[in-house]
């Protein structure tokens, strides 16, 4: 069985290309990196290191080989002969990588009438359509109708926290790539097209909408929060900004807000979405796996874009009658540093063009004004505690029903 894994970084390596070697497939990764894709070749194989607060289990993934991005044809030939296919590039490669994907489709259809199944791996909200478009773009009219009955577009919530790789984690092999124990993919199942690979810790789950929203609302929410109070205060690691009980706090109550609105808006009960909070913040405590505050809150931008994690979650709960207080706490944060990473001063006037022109919130909408409530103490330097102390308040005014 043959599987393409298009994109050999963190996510492609550490994640979704193990899974499909673990599961007998020859797996080819598609890459740009020469020094990705020369070992690759040369080795064979590459080790991933699963790590604890315990200490760490070294993995070696093999049956896997490499193509080079910029080979269009032999990017094609690997595409129209392949059994399943997967990305994982970062949303803003998915544009560079679509014409290659084009040309083995082409080449599939004249050669075969297998049905392809790709699943997406990227944080990116209707990632199927998107990708659906940029494709169709490229395709005739014909080609457009053989994709809708051959072409499944699946969609996947990446859960595995993979770190950015420095020199000590590599450990004297580049292509090593350590990542925490958590392994499972949720995948839509309405998606596939034909039968549905047996992949290794893959879960198939319908309707998948739910699992999306859980885990950009969520999980990378929470995430993102916490990462911008640990910048705010200096930590470096996220299991440095977690440690703080009055982050963690914050930290939870977001979490519960938005976990209380997922109830109300898929009927999936509140407990089950609890005990998936805790087992998420017992996974940010992970001191090994080194994961940065940067790196968690790199491109504010387009974490406070209407639909992702900050003002997507907000306006979830605001939909389901949730004041998210403690979101917009997180958000601001959010804000702040955009600010601070542009080298913009830090005022009201500037905040509130953020919030009009990156998350799309008038100045008169009840979010932006939780959000600049927060800003403000953010903007003085005011500590963590008055953040806190500002959202019990606001909670209280609000009557929200948060532990």
């Amino acid at each position: 069985m043959k599987a393409i894994m298009y994109g050999g970084g963190n996510i492609g390596r550490g994640f979704i290309g193990m899974l499909m070697s673990k599961s007998g497939y020859d797996v080819t990764f598609i890459d740009v990196v020469d020094t990705v894709v020369d070992t690759l070749n040369r080795d064979h194989s590459y080790p991933v290191r699963i790590v604890t607060t315990e200490g760490h289990e070294d993995v070696t993934v093999d049956h896997v080989s490499a193509i080079n991005g910029n080979d269009q044809d032999a990017v094609a030939e690997a595409i129209a002969q392949t059994d399943i296919m997967a990305t994982a590039v970062g949303v803003r490669i998915l544009k560079f990588i679509v014409p290659n994907i084009v040309a083995g489709l082409k080449k599939r259809f004249k050669e075969s009438d297998r049905p392809l199944n790709i699943i997406i791996c990227e944080n990116l909200m209707d990632a199927n359509k998107v990708v659906e478009g940029m494709l169709k773009e490229q395709l005739t009219e014909e080609e457009c109708r053989i994709f809708d009955e051959r072409v499944g577009l699946v969609e996947a919530s990446i859960g595995r926290m993979v770190p950015v790789q420095t020199p000590e984690m590599q450990d004297g092999n580049p292509l090593r790539v350590c990542v925490e124990s958590y392994g499972f993919l949720p995948v839509d199942k309405a998606a596939f097209k034909g039968e549905i690979p047996e992949i290794k810790n893959m879960i198939p789950f319908e309707p998948f909408d739910f699992y999306i929203k859980r885990k950009l609302y969520i999980h990378n929410m929470g995430h993102a929060t916490c990462a911008y109070l640990g910048l705010y205060t200096d930590k470096e690691y996220i299991y440095q900004s977690i440690a703080d009980p009055q982050t963690y706090s914050i930290v939870i109550n977001a979490m519960l807000e938005s976990a209380m609105a997922l109830s109300k808006k898929y009927g999936v009960e509140l407990e089950s979405i609890v005990k998936h909070i805790q087992d998420l913040l017992l996974r940010f405590t992970n001191a090994a796996l080194k994961d940065t505050c940067k790196r968690v809150g790199g491109d504010p931008k387009r974490k406070l874009s209407p639909a992702d994690r900050m003002i997507g979650s907000s306006l979830l709960c605001q939909e389901m009658g949730i004041t998210p207080v403690f979101i917009c706490a997180g958000a601001a944060g959010a804000v702040y540093e955009y600010l601070k990473e542009g080298e913009l001063e830090q005022t009201e006037e500037n905040a509130l063009k953020v919030l009009a022109e990156v998350s799309g919130l008038s100045a008169d909408s009840a979010i932006a004004g939780l959000i600049m409530r927060f800003y403000g103490l953010y903007a003085s330097g005011a500590p963590v505690s008055a953040i806190m102390d500002l959202a019990n308040k606001l909670r209280r005014e609000h009557l929200t029903d948060i532990i």
